[in-house]
This record gives C-alpha cells, sequence and structure tokens, in this order.
C-alpha cells in the first residue's frame, strides 16, 4: 500500500475505550476526515480516501470545507460534545494550505483538545527543489513551513520515511487520548513519501483500543484535602471544563449537597450545574456574576477542580483577597494541579476524587452563615440579570435583551456557541444554562471565526449522538439538539465560509448574527483604557485624519452576504418589537426539520449598552504617560487594581 492508503485504514481501526460508573463505551476514535487538496495532497491522502470511498464509503467517511483553519475549528467543536474521546482528522496540501492550520493549532492546544493534523511536506527526497509552496531557510535547509507546529503541537513528527510511520502515529494517538496530555497532534507528510508503496505489517492494520486514562486519587492526597477542608470557615469550589471531561457532575452535586460548598465555574465549566441550583453562584472572574466573585473575596479556600486558573478565572489574581486563602487543586495534568504554588496538588481524575472526598467528609458541613450569604447573593444576582434581560431599549437592543430572548427560545437540551468579542463576558455571566452539554464558549484563545464552524463540528456530534441513541434503543429517531451560534459581526467576517460547507450538507444549523458595525468588545475595553475606541468602528474613511472612528457606516449588508451563500435569511427590523420578533424567529427556525440546511437570524444591537458589571477586573496594560487625558486618568484607575494583584503562592 502507500503510506497514504496505509495512514487511511490504520485511523479507521483506532477506538476509545472509557469506563464511567461501570459503563463501558467504545466509540472510534476518528470518525472521519476533512480535506481541502492542492498538489501536496491530492495524489497521497486525497487518493486514498476516494479509494476507500469507492470499496466502502464507512470505513472513512471524506468531509468537505472551505478553510483549512476552519476544519480544525469544526474537529475541535466535535471534540468537546463528545467529551474529548472522539475528534477528526484534517489532511492539506504543502504552503499556505498547511500553515492555515496555525491558528487551529494553538486554539486546541490552549483548550486541550485533541484533533489530528496531517499537513503536507516538501519532498523527502528533495528530488525536486525547491518545490512550488516551500520555505528556503539558507541556514537550515531541513526546515519546512511545517516546523511552524512545535511549539502549537502536543505532539509533532515528520514521517520521512514510510518506516516511521508505526512509531507516529503510535506515539501521536497516545498523545491524543490522554487527558493530561491532549491538544493538536501534528503529524506532517511529505508529499512523496505520501505515495510511495511499502509492506504494511499486519499487526499496524488491526484494530486497536485506546483506553482513556482517568487516573485515581492518592489517599494521603485526599485525607490532606478533607482535614484542610474540615479547618475552612469559607471555602469555594472552582470548576472547570476538567469536571465536564470526567463526567464528573453528579459527583460535584454530591460533593456540594453533602458539604454546603458553593460553586463557582469558568468558561469551560459552565454546565457542571444548572444555573439555579442552590450552590451554584454561576460564573466567576472578570467575567463571573457579582455572587460568585463577592464570595471569592472572602474565601479562606479554593478547591479548584478541573481548571486551569486562567487569568479571566482568577481577575488577573485580584479575586481572591482573603490574606489566608490556600489552594487544594485537583486535576488530571500536573501543570494545572500545581498552580498557585498549591502545597495540596491532587493529580487524579476529577470525577475518582470526589468519589473518594464525598465518601471521607460524611458530617462535615459549611456554616449556615455562609449558605445564607450565598443565597442572599444569588438573589441580587438573578434580580440584576432579570432587569438586564426585560429592560426594552429602542430602536435597537441591547445585547444583553437579545441573549435573554435566545435563551427563553431554546431548549434545555440546546447548545448555545460563541468564542471571541463582548459575546462570551456576557454568555458567561448571563446565560442560564441547564444541561452540561448546553454551552459551548471558545474562551481558552478566543479566536475570532471560530463560531460558526465550532458550531458545525457541535451540531455534527449532536447528530451522531442522536442517532447513536436510536440504534441504541432500537425505536423512532432520538431528537437532535439544536444548536445556536451566537456571533457579532466582527467575528462573522473573520471566517463565515463554513456556512457553505452546512448548505451543502443540509445541516441545520441556526446562526443569530448580532450586528454592532464593528468590534463592540474591544471598543469597549479601549474606552476603558483612554483609547477612545481607537480603530474599532467600521467606518468609511476620514481622509484628512487618516481615521475610521468617525465616518458614516459602512453599507454593509451581511444578511445579504448569508443569503448569497444559500442561507435561509430571517431579519429582525429595528424597533419596538424586536426582541419579541427575535424570540419567535430563534422558536420558527427551531421548529425547521433536521436536513432543511443552516438558518442565520439578523438583528442590530447598540454596541454601547453595557452589561451588569462583575464588580472585578482584568488586567490590561495602561500607558503610564500620555498627552490623552483619557489615558492619564484610565492610569489611575489602573493602579488602584493593580495594587490588590498577589502572587498567591502557597
Amino acid at each position: 500500500m502507500t503510506v497514504a492508503q496505509a495512514v487511511v485504514e490504520y485511523l479507521s481501526k483506532q477506538y476509545t475505550v472509557d469506563s464511567v460508573d461501570g459503563v463501558e463505551y467504545r466509540e472510534r476514535l476518528i470518525p472521519g476526515t476533512f480535506g481541502i487538496f492542492g498538489h501536496g495532497n491530492v495524489a497521497g491522502v486525497g487518493q486514498a480516501l476516494k479509494q476507500y470511498q469507492q470499496l466502502d464509503p464507512a470505513i472513512m467517511p471524506y468531509f468537505q470545507g472551505r478553510n483549512e483553519q476552519a476544519q480544525v475549528h469544526q474537529a475541535v467543536g466535535y471534540a468537546r460534545h463528545t467529551r474529548r474521546r472522539q475528534t477528526f482528522a484534517v489532511s492539506t496540501s504543502i504552503g499556505p494550505g498547511s500553515s492555515n492550520l496555525l491558528t487551529g493549532a494553538a486554539l486546541a492546544t490552549t483548550n486541550r483538545l485533541p484533533v489530528l493534523l496531517l499537513p503536507s511536506d516538501t519532498f523527502a527526497t528533495r528530488a525536486a527543489d525547491p518545490v512550488l509552496q516551500q520555505l528556503e531557510q539558507p541556514y537550515a535547509y531541513d526546515i519546512t513551513v511545517n516546523d511552524a507546529f512545535r511549539p502549537l503541537s502536543r505532539f509533532f513528527d515528520r514521517v520521512s520515511r514510510p518506516e516511521q510511520l508505526f512509531s507516529a502515529f503510535h506515539h501521536g494517538l497516545r498523545v491524543l487520548t490522554d487527558p493530561a496530555e491532549t491538544g493538536a497532534v501534528t503529524i506532517s507528510l511529505p508529499q512523496d513519501v505520501q505515495a510511495e508503496a511499502f509492506d504494511v505489517p499486519g499487526e499496524f492494520l488491526a484494530e486497536r483500543e485506546w483506553r482513556i486514562r482517568r487516573p485515581d486519587a492518592d489517599d494521603d492526597d485526599i485525607a490532606r484535602a478533607a482535614e484542610t477542608i474540615r479547618s475552612a470557615r469559607r471555602p469555594l469550589i472552582i470548576a472547570g471544563g476538567g469536571v465536564l471531561y470526567a463526567y464528573a457532575n453528579d459527583e460535584l452535586a454530591k460533593f456540594v449537597e453533602l458539604t454546603g460548598i458553593p460553586v463557582g465555574y469558568t468558561q469551560a465549566g459552565v454546565g457542571v450545574l444548572p444555573w439555579d441550583h442552590q450552590h451554584s453562584l454561576g460564573a466567576i472572574g472578570s467575567t463571573g456574576t457579582t455572587a460568585a466573585n463577592a464570595i471569592a473575596a472572602e474565601a479562606d479556600l479554593i478547591i479548584g477542580i478541573g481548571t486551569r486558573y486562567e487569568d479571566f478565572t482568577t481577575a488577573s489574581r485580584t479575586a481572591f483577597q482573603n490574606p489566608d486563602v490556600k489552594f487544594v487543586n485537583i486535576n488530571v495534568a500536573p501543570i494545572d494541579a500545581y498552580k498557585h504554588g498549591s502545597t495540596l496538588p491532587i493529580v487524579a481524575d476529577a470525577r475518582k476524587a470526589l468519589v473518594k472526598l464525598n465518601a471521607v467528609l460524611g458530617g462535615y458541613r459549611v456554616g449556615a452563615d455562609l449558605e445564607q450569604r450565598v443565597a442572599a447573593e444569588k438573589k441580587r444576582w438573578n434580580a440584576t440579570v432579570d432587569e438586564a434581560f426585560d429592560t426594552r431599549h429602542t430602536p435597537l437592543p441591547a445585547q444583553n435583551e437579545i441573549i435573554g430572548a435566545t435563551s427563553r427560545a431554546m431548549d434545555a437540551r440546546d447548545v448555545v456557541i460563541c468564542a471571541a468579542g463582548s459575546l462570551p463576558g456576557d454568555l458567561h455571566k448571563m446565560w442560564r444554562v441547564r444541561d452540561p452539554f448546553g454551552y459551548h464558549v471558545e474562551y481558552a484563545y478566543s479566536c475570532m471565526g471560530y463560531e460558526i464552524p465550532g458550531g458545525l463540528g457541535v451540531k455534527r456530534a449532536a447528530l451522531a449522538e442522536a442517532a447513536a441513541s436510536t440504534t441504541a434503543a432500537g425505536t423512532g429517531r432520538a431528537d437532535v439538539r439544536d444548536v445556536v451560534v451566537m456571533v457579532g459581526d466582527g467575528s462573522y467576517l473573520m471566517m463565515h465560509t463554513e456556512l457553505v460547507t452546512a448548505v451543502a450538507e443540509r445541516i441545520k444549523l441556526i446562526v443569530v448574527l448580532i450586528q454592532n458595525h464593528g468590534y463592540a468588545s474591544i471598543g469597549s475595553l479601549s474606552e476603558m483604557l483612554g483609547s477612545q475606541r481607537f480603530g474599532t468602528q467600521y467606518r468609511a474613511l476620514n481622509e484628512e485624519q487618516h481615521s475610521f472612528d468617525e465616518g458614516e457606516t459602512l453599507p454593509v449588508d451581511l444578511a445579504l452576504n448569508a443569503e448569497s451563500l444559500g442561507v435561509k435569511v430571517i431579519r429582525i427590523e429595528p424597533g419596538e418589537k424586536v426582541i419579541a420578533e427575535l424570540e419567535q424567529a430563534i422558536r420558527d427556525a427551531k421548529a425547521a426539520p433536521e436536513g432543511s440546511g443552516p438558518i442565520l437570524i439578523h438583528v442590530e444591537s447598540d454596541p454601547l449598552l453595557d452589561a451588569p458589571s462583575s464588580e472585578s477586573w482584568w488586567d490590561v496594560p495602561v500607558s503610564q504617560v500620555s498627552e490623552l487625558e483619557s489615558t492619564r486618568q484610565a492610569y489611575q484607575t489602573y493602579a488602584d487594581h493593580k495594587s490588590r494583584q498577589r502572587k498567591l503562592l502557597g
């Protein structure tokens, strides 16, 4: 076989095996391959996919995309919804085809989500040297464009000889399926090697199972953590995505109901508890609720479970003001378990650690004063969100109102998707999640353009989920979760190309496009930092000042753009009924049958109407000296916040 044929058949035989509460799961690790073909891979991976498509399409289904970066985003969205048990492979040509994957690789690795990247590379033999799109470095002729993947990947290898295939993929998939190590796995395939024939051992093409490692917690670590928890007066849990990936929701609920310890969740942790759970304080940190941040400020013990403590989570290390605060960190990844210099790291699967803590903490419960404070802070924040959702600004609504309308129109099992701009922060603090799978905001990399392809990946996973449920039940088709992408015009313009993919495959993806006429998030931040919303508005050029800040609004019609791609579009016109009409439009989109294709709902908003304050901070430096009075004032505010920043060691 050729190297490419061996790769495709090998990937079709790989399975993940996982066990949760005694239930065994076995699923294909790579259920399909994305690819855009050029001279680097058309005769290699492209030929192999076509050959197997004719022999048996189920061996390795091929999926077509419109942008290489977007194909990675689809794979990441799929991996997130399947809780890292499955992902896609992505094949590209050499040169720009390969380098288009770089942003996707960084996003996957930053989010600790698996994706298998197969960028093509220039001739290993150098027979035709240099080839089209080859990068030449005079000091090192063995460097290619694909070496740029090294710092962005959790694993990188280059298959320069067919025999190297075995170790490259064995170790690559080892990393791909390891919860502590996973991220982008990049295996570079030179274009000539892809087409080279060699004798492939049968063992390489046999079915292989990759068991998801779920390490147990050490008993001594649990005992020390339990002792520390018992001595705490105002403990707080910060729950991250690791709780979801470990299927630890139920154990977390048992833990907080047993102990009364409240929970604040990170962006990746939204869904660990329903929003209205008695002990759920909602989002924490710079984009958190006032309830979570008020409790965090006084906490003497932070129990971090499955969180990597991003600066938004810690409010740039100003969230925890108790001088005696300690950290118990439970994480499958040592790098995260040891964050903030914790002397109580527990390197373990979140669910297994919680099972042990639940067993040893019988009889412990926080004081009534903390429970009363939690209830009061929750009540205060819920009233704040109710007001933000119910206030009616005309003719253009606030983004708060749009979020409220979207939330009311969606069912509990539906999934909201977002990534960048002001929406992620507003969704984090205000979205009323009701299902563990109901919220997917890519915020570790906060990549503009992720929303539509990422949402498409989640929808693919939701369709597969429903098909599997139908097969298991042996009855009629199970309900498919609706996936609703919320995206601003800035992110939409970055990467809306995968709408064409949804049209081609007739995938029902609902997109709520909010027209802000600019970058609302950075505009607000710029104003806060004294830079007067510089360069954040979509305006015609003022040639005298060479400014884009004050000219006429651009005559861009994004609804018409979506229609031109074959998407069904619902326009919501400004006016008194905009929120009621938006809510009904989402319900109408949900009522459309599966297989009817994507639906985009276009609504304008007023970007100057802010969401409720988190009463928190995010460290973005301000110029220490300036001719602008606005910047001088902003620096004084910055210095005040900076004085509260802590090292949090110990």
